[in-house]
């Protein structure tokens, strides 16, 4: 078996007429760009586009693998260049047991699979053709069709306060509100950790996932995994979201939690940070507090043991996001060692001199070893590098 790189949450922004289908995406965010980027700058080896259910993204991956410029496996996935496409379709479930919106991802292995489940959408939300709409349907009964169609279902960015499982859609527990047999994984987001997870012990029988839920082709990578396969595939990823037969998440790369725009309590409209339990800002008297993911899992904890071994958790950024790396610097690299991936995983200190400004370096370096120092984000705010 071989380690590949992965990142299973990345959104489309506009069809090939530029019609939008995240109305928050990038314009040159198409299907096409995607996998192109994927395979031909940052090193992907898979990537998971979760707005398949869109008709016209489907049209865009037809058109693909009309041309010969991708083939669909047997073992499920699509073949673009270096990079297997995996299709998804992020939802929005707000059923009687919810307490707020929740977020999922579901995965399928074929496009026919993926164009069946767009049909069945099609009478279960209003806008099929749009990003993360609302799914006029229970959660279980989400959980039940994409089960009995041999798909993946994972809960999206679990912690983040506005549209996640333990965000606002359940009061304690997943059981509220899913099947906790029919879930394969659940995706951490930007504003949490392995550490941070593992204190709520339901979590503990599931592989955690870091995507980088990008809207901008920049952002791909911008949090991902390294896993065990045998060969990219969808039937691989199954047993690694499983963890059958030797495959798993070898690695979780992500941001220091800190950096994650919901990590601190803060106040909505100064962005101050607050203390739990404020009823208003005691800085501008405001009553708009937006509870961090920090606080919220401190509500939530009740891990009683000792967790099970987990893969490391490696705290790092974008390569582009390194203080001195520009467009120039960032395509010289690329241009000298082939990919992102490679940059940040395999090309050597002694290499990399002659590409790169000394203190990049030294900061790409820390980065490498865990000793990445942030300050901290909340409120909708990013934290950043401390330098």
């Amino acid at each position: 078996m071989k380690s590949y790189f992965a990142d299973l949450h990345i959104h489309v922004g506009r069809d090939r007429e530029g019609r939008p289908v995240k109305i928050t995406g990038a314009r040159s965010l198409t299907l096409t760009n995607i996998v192109k980027e994927a395979s031909r700058t940052k090193g992907l080896d898979l990537v998971g586009v979760i707005d398949a259910q869109s008709p016209a993204v489907i049209k865009e991956i037809k058109s693909l693998l009309a041309s010969g410029e991708a083939m669909e496996q047997d073992d499920g996935g699509i073949v673009y260049e270096n990079t297997l496409l995996v299709l998804g379709s992020e939802i929005e479930i707000y059923d009687a047991l919810c307490k707020g919106p929740i977020h999922v991802l579901c995965y399928f292995p074929y496009l026919k699979d993926m164009e069946k489940f767009s049909d069945w959408l099609s009478k279960k939300m209003k806008n099929v053709s749009l990003s993360t709409q609302r799914f006029y349907g229970t959660g279980l009964e989400l959980q039940e069709y994409v089960n009995q169609n041999k798909g993946l279902f994972v809960p999206a960015h679990i912690f983040t306060p506005f549209k996640s499982m333990y965000g606002k859609g359940v009061k304690r527990s997943l059981e509220e509100v899913f099947d906790p047999r029919m879930i394969d994984a659940v995706e951490l987001g930007l504003s949490a950790d392995t550490a941070m997870a593992d204190k709520i012990l339901e979590l503990e029988r599931y592989t955690y996932l870091t995507n980088s839920d990008a809207h901008s082709l920049g952002n791909l990578a911008r949090e991902y995994q390294k896993v065990r396969m045998e060969k990219p595939s969808f039937l691989e990823l199954s047993k690694v979201m499983r963890e059958e037969q030797g495959r798993g998440v070898l690695a979780n790369y992500g941001l220091d939690p800190r950096m994650g725009k919901y990590h601190k309590t803060v106040c909505a409209y100064c962005l101050q940070a607050v203390s739990l339990g404020e009823a208003t800002c005691p800085y501008c008297h405001s009553k708009k507090i937006v509870k961090g993911v920090y606080d919220r899992i401190e509500e939530l904890k009740s891990a009683s043991k000792e967790n099970r071994a987990r893969p490391a958790y490696i705290h790092q950024v974008l390569l582009s996001s390194i203080p001195g790396i520009g467009k120039k610097t960032y395509q010289r690299l690329i241009d000298r060692f082939g990919s992102e991936m490679n940059v940040v995983h395999q090309a050597s200190t002694v290499e990399l001199e002659a590409f790169m400004p000394a203190k990049s370096l030294e900061i790409l370096n820390r980065m490498r070893a865990g000793r990445l120092s942030v300050k901290a984000g909340g409120g909708g705010k990013y934290g950043s590098i401390d330098i």
